[in-house]
């Protein structure tokens, strides 16, 4: 499957020597997800796992936990789901996800990234490696230079509640053709959707 030059998001991946799953899997991807997991620390899952306790975890337990990954049969946990306070009253449900499965989701995050991220508009700076927020205030500002006046500032509320995930599942497997990675995806999104 070539990663580095995506046509479009609706053209099927060609087949590739191993699976997107194994690439996933990969000792060096899942070190770099480790790294990032610990690096963003964060609170316990329902297992009440501590990022510190991670890696005496994984030594022990992740030649299962990737046999399972890879004969696509893994299940991630159920989220704990915590409400904090928003700035101007109320509460904001948030779920926390397992250390592991935060492993787990940042791995194939790493995977697939490269094949969605070149499909994006350049005018989108959420959450996007080498974009920010402040590239976004100086496009604007460049907007407003060559004579635009208007700017429209977006904050989909519950997106990821609302969004139709039968949709956006379908728009994946476009792109993506390895099942197990489908089916792994597929059980984060109603498992989130659900919490």
């Amino acid at each position: 499957m070539s990663m580095t030059n995506p046509a479009s998001v609706d053209k099927k991946p060609s087949p590739e020597p191993k699976g997107l799953m194994e690439h996933m899997v990969e000792r060096e991807n899942m070190i770099l997800a480790y790294r990032q997991v610990v690096r963003n620390k964060g609170a316990a899952g329902i297992d009440r796992m501590s990022v510190e306790e991670l890696k005496p975890y994984l030594a022990e337990h992740w030649a299962k936990i990737k046999d399972s990954l890879l004969k696509g049969i893994y299940q991630p946990q159920p989220v704990r789901v915590v409400f904090i306070p928003k700035p101007k009253g109320g509460q904001r449900q948030l779920g926390i996800p397992t250390v592991i499965d935060r492993l787990i989701q940042q791995a194939l995050h790493q995977v697939l990234n490269p094949l969605f991220d070149p499909t994006f508009s350049e005018n989108s700076y959420g959450f996007r490696k080498g974009k920010s927020a402040h590239q976004a205030l100086k496009k604007a500002q460049a907007y407003q230079r060559s004579g635009k006046r208007w700017v429209v500032d977006m904050d989909l509320a519950k997106f990821f509640d609302e969004v139709n995930h039968d949709v956006l599942m379908s728009k994946i497997a476009k792109r993506v053709g390895d099942k197990r990675i489908l089916r792994l995806l597929a059980q984060v999104s109603e498992i989130g959707h659900h919490e």
